[in-house]
């Protein structure tokens, strides 16, 4: 005999269309509660990504900031340095003038000496000889008296 309580293979297939039919519905009832709030959670997300991007622009900005200020450092320290060595080589070459300014008035003042001795040693010659000549007249002058 049939037990009002068996299940038929129809009624399991038409319960089973029903559980699918309710579990679409719940689905379908759960993305339109989604589309809902779908365009705030968007516009919170494209605001995160705004939030970040503007961090990651200001964050390069110091970076590029930085590196600026670093070149221009370098850079200022690089004038001065230059700088520096230009004064010394001025230094080194005025230095380097005057030694030889003064080599060349030392050199002035040798010749000079060299040349006071050449004519007094010419003046001594000179003197000699017309000593000489003198005293050569003189012993002529007495040869011839007598």
């Amino acid at each position: 005999m049939k037990n009002r309580h068996d299940v038929v293979f129809g009624d399991r297939l038409s319960a089973a269309a029903r559980a699918k039919a309710e579990q679409l519905g719940r689905v379908r009832a759960r993305l339109k509660a989604n589309e809902e709030t779908a365009a705030g959670r968007q516009k919170a997300r494209q605001k995160l990504i705004a939030e970040r991007e503007a961090r990651r622009a200001a964050r390069e900005a110091a970076k590029r900031a930085e590196a600026e200020r670093l070149e221009a450092q370098y850079r200022a320290a690089e004038e001065g340095r230059l700088a520096a060595n230009r004064e010394a080589e001025a230094r080194r070459r005025a230095e380097e003038e005057a030694v030889l300014a003064a080599e060349r008035t030392a050199e002035a003042e040798r010749q000079r000496k060299k040349e006071e001795e050449r004519a007094k040693l010419a003046q001594i010659l000179a003197d000699q000889k017309v000593a000489r000549d003198a005293r050569y007249a003189a012993r002529k002058g007495r040869a011839g008296r007598k």
